[in-house]
C-alpha cells in the first residue's frame, strides 16, 4: 500500500501544481484534492473533494480515505473569488484548527507538512542581520497574514506535543514568486509606480515557485534519516535584492513617502485591491528581512536551484516591462547617486545583489 496524501489548498495555483506533482511519486497511492471552491485547473488523476476546512467536515474525508499524509497549503495571504481578509483569515487560522483537531483523532495520520512564512519573525529596526529558525521575533506581527502564520504555528506545536507519534514539518518560506503567484507583495511589485519608505532601502528574499513544490514533496515523503523527521526549515533563494534594485529591474520608479505617512500608504493601496497590505509588509518594505537557510540545506538536504535575483528575474519577465526601461532608469538612478555622493561614477551596478550565502 503506498501513501494516502491529502492537499489543501488545491483550487490555488500552488496546490494545484503541487497535487498534480506529488501523484506521480511511485511512494503515493492516491491523492485527496481539497478545497472550497472548485478549481479552475486540472489536477490530474487526484480526487477532488470539496469540503471547507473550517468546518468539522475535514474530519469526516480524513477517515473515509484513509489519509496518512496532510500537506497543509491553504495558508495564505490573498482570497480566492470574492473572499475578503475576514475569510482569509478564518480559512488560515480556524480552518488550521479545525485540520489539526481532525488530524489529531485519526490514528493513521503519520505525517503533517505545514506552508508557513518567514514573515513570522517580523520586520522591526533591531532585528538581527540574519533570522535563524530558533530566533524570537523583536516585535510579534500585529495584524496580517504574519500574525495569522505566527498563530498556525502555535497550535501546530500544541499538536505536535499532544501526537508525537506524527512527523510534523513546518516550512517558512520567503517571499513566494514566479510567473503566476498571487500574493500582497506581488501586486504591490506590479504597480505602475511603487511608494517605498523615505530613507529605507530593505533587503528582501525570494524563493521561486519551482522550489516551493520541489521541498513540498521532500517533506511530504519519508527521509532518508528518522532525525529529519519534524522540524522547522526556512526556505529562500540565494543572496537578496534591494527594493531599489528590484524596482530598476522592474523598470518602475519609486515614490518616496515619509515614515509617518506608512499608515495612508496602506489605506491607499489597499484601496488599489491589495487586500492585504497590512502593516506587517509596510515594515517589510521598511526595514527588510533575511533569513538563514543552512539549516534546510544541512538538515532537511534541500537547496533551492533558483537564487533570489533568478526568482525575481523569472517574476518580472512574466510581469512585463514597467513604465521605463530597466536600464535607462538604472543609468538615471546611478547619475543622480553619484552627483549626491561627489562623483562622477555610478553608487552602483544595476546589477549588483549583495553577496549573501545560504541566507547569511
Amino acid at each position: 500500500m503506498g501513501k494516502v496524501v491529502l492537499v489543501t489548498g488545491a483550487a490555488r495555483h500552488l496546490g494545484g501544481r503541487f497535487v498534480r506533482r506529488i501523484q506521480r511519486d511511485p511512494e503515493v497511492e492516491r491523492v485527496i484534492a481539497v478545497d472550497a471552491v472548485q478549481p479552475a485547473h486540472q489536477l490530474g488523476a487526484a480526487e477532488f473533494v470539496r469540503a471547507d476546512i473550517r468546518r468539522p467536515e475535514i474530519a469526516k474525508v480524513l477517515a473515509e480515505h484513509d489519509v496518512d499524509t496532510v500537506v497543509h497549503l491553504d495558508v495564505t495571504g490573498t482570497a480566492l473569488g470574492g473572499g475578503g481578509r475576514t475569510s482569509v483569515k478564518e480559512t488560515n487560522v480556524i480552518g488550521t484548527m479545525q485540520l489539526l483537531g481532525a488530524c489529531q483523532k485519526s490514528p493513521r495520520i503519520r505525517r503533517l507538512v505545514i506552508k508557513s512564512s518567514t514573515s513570522v519573525y517580523g520586520s522591526a529596526p533591531r532585528d538581527p542581520a540574519v533570522f535563524v529558525e530558533t530566533t524570537a521575533a523583536k516585535s510579534l506581527p500585529s495584524g496580517g497574514f504574519a500574525k495569522d502564520a505566527v498563530e498556525v504555528e502555535g497550535y501546530v506545536r500544541g499538536f505536535a506535543r499532544r501526537r508525537p507519534d506524527v512527523a510534523v514539518c513546518v516550512l517558512r518560506f520567503a517571499n513566494i514568486l514566479g510567473p503566476r503567484i498571487d500574493s500582497p507583495l506581488a501586486e504591490y511589485l506590479a504597480l505602475p509606480v511603487l511608494p517605498t519608505v523615505l530613507g529605507y532601502d530593505p533587503r528582501l528574499q525570494f524563493v521561486h515557485e519551482d522550489d516551493v513544490i520541489d521541498v513540498l514533496r521532500l517533506a511530504a515523503h519519508e527521509p532518508r534519516r528518522a532525525t529529519l523527521n519534524s522540524g522547522t526549515f526556512n526556505v529562500a533563494g540565494d543572496g537578496v535584492l534591494l527594493l531599489s534594485q528590484c524596482a530598476r529591474r522592474l523598470g518602475r520608479p519609486t515614490v518616496p513617502v515619509l515614515l509617518p505617512a506608512v499608515t495612508w500608504v496602506g489605506t491607499a493601496l489597499r484601496t488599489v485591491g491589495i487586500t492585504d497590505f497590512a502593516p506587517e509588509q509596510i515594515r517589510l518594505l521598511t526595514h527588510g528581512r533575511v533569513v538563514s537557510t543552512v539549516q534546510t540545506r544541512e538538515v532537511l538536504g534541500f537547496s533551492p536551484r533558483r537564487t533570489t535575483a533568478e526568482a525575481f528575474a523569472d517574476f518580472a519577465r512574466a510581469r512585463g516591462a514597467g513604465l521605463l526601461p530597466p536600464e535607462a532608469l538604472a543609468g538615471v538612478v546611478d547619475r543622480l547617486a553619484g552627483r549626491l555622493l561627489g562623483t562622477s561614477a555610478p553608487a552602483s551596478p544595476a546589477t549588483a545583489v549583495p553577496p549573501v550565502h545560504d541566507g547569511a
